[in-house]
């Protein structure tokens, strides 16, 4: 929320500034982030403000013009194939088909006959001849995930893929030409893989092209509430709820939270939350136990007993003059106080239950 009306206060700003400078026979200059990119150069499927965004953004407007292939890396639940989406459709081939495969998800003997296809009576069941997704991804892109869990023999015949651009499908002889983009992911470090001897190095130069690294969640904290947002209002409408509000308590914990699985992680705790809320606000217990450790969310116990009780005494006044909107006579009404009580608090904690009114 904080993100969105400092964001209208600039446009405001700015649109004030070209009105003054430029005569109106002069077309504005194209909207810009505080960071100079262009609005248009920002993936309408990812969101994010911080500097690691915004350079992930430069590179896939980049890759995007060529047919390249394209290596993306991170870590578990970044995004990766949110930036494949992106850099497809801003491509050339965005009119064409887009096919994506988990290469992780099935097991190696039925890999082979997804990715390149089969013959009848290629194999016991084989009834019929059948299509495979790089056939399918004609004059398209394909999306490969998890390349790192390819076996050696499959790896191979990728390798001739990008190389000759032609195939054969399982069973048969007839070569078949491949006009496809490749954009492979991976969360493995394939150079420690080409040491073990499971990658194959010649295919990993011939990937790793142009190489994009998705940066984790923890590395851009400022747009965890940005995503939270979103996230909130997405579950809104799916679950028919009316979530308008994350509670100090619940940011705090969000924001010291160091994120393992990343984006995915957080849209899980946010989906969770808002099924969770009988009052339209998203409290702290309403998030997962990891969440709320001390040693999950590097907030170690500290103080004496007496100081969480004024911290929780002291948030509990600040939401309540939140929702009243500043009245310290409904905030006290609200406690169970006497106007005096909350007074005398208010003067204790140094709060300014000014900014809290309209």
């Amino acid at each position: 929320m904080i993100s969105q009306a400092v964001r209208l206060r600039q446009l405001a700003s700015e649109s004030d500034r070209r009105e003054q400078f430029h005569p109106p026979s002069i077309p504005a200059e194209e909207p810009r982030d505080e960071e100079g990119i262009p609005e248009e150069l920002r993936p309408k499927n990812i969101l994010g403000n911080t500097k690691p965004m915004l350079s992930l953004f430069r590179m896939i407007d980049k890759i995007a013009a060529t047919s390249a292939t394209t290596l993306i890396l991170g870590e578990s639940g970044v995004g990766k194939e949110l930036v494949a989406s992106a850099i497809h459709f801003k491509s050339r081939r965005s009119t064409k088909p887009f096919i994506k495969f988990n290469c992780a998800a099935l097991p190696e003997s039925i890999v082979e006959s997804e990715l390149f296809g089969h013959e009848k009576g290629a194999f016991t069941g084989a009834s019929s001849t059948r299509q495979g997704r790089f056939e399918l991804a004609s004059a398209g892109t394909i999306f490969l995930d998890e390349i790192g869990e390819l076996s050696l023999p499959i790896q191979a015949k990728l390798l001739r893929i990008l190389q000759e651009k032609e195939f054969e499908r399982v069973g048969g002889s007839k070569t078949i030409k491949a006009d496809v983009r490749v954009i492979a992911a991976t969360n493995r470090n394939l150079e420690a893989l080409i040491i073990d001897g499971l990658f194959r190095e010649d295919l990993y130069y011939r990937l790793n092209i142009f190489p994009i690294t998705v940066p984790p969640l923890r590395e851009r904290k400022t747009d965890i509430l940005l995503l939270a947002d979103y996230f909130v209002e997405k579950y809104n409408t799916m679950n028919q709820k009316g979530v308008r509000r994350i509670s100090t308590t619940s940011i705090d914990m969000l924001m010291r939270y160091h994120w393992p699985g990343n984006v995915r992680e957080l849209e899980n705790c946010i989906e969770r939350a808002v099924i969770l809320s009988e009052d339209n606000v998203i409290h702290g217990y309403h998030l997962p136990p990891s969440l709320q450790t001390a040693e999950s969310s590097g907030t170690p116990c500290t103080g004496s007993l007496q100081q969480k009780l004024e911290a929780i005494e002291k948030e509990m006044i600040i939401e309540a003059l939140k929702s009243t909107k500043g009245n310290m006579s409904r905030a006290a009404a609200e406690l169970g106080l006497s106007e005096r009580i909350i007074g005398l608090r208010v003067r204790k904690f140094r709060i300014d239950y000014r900014k809290f009114r309209p």
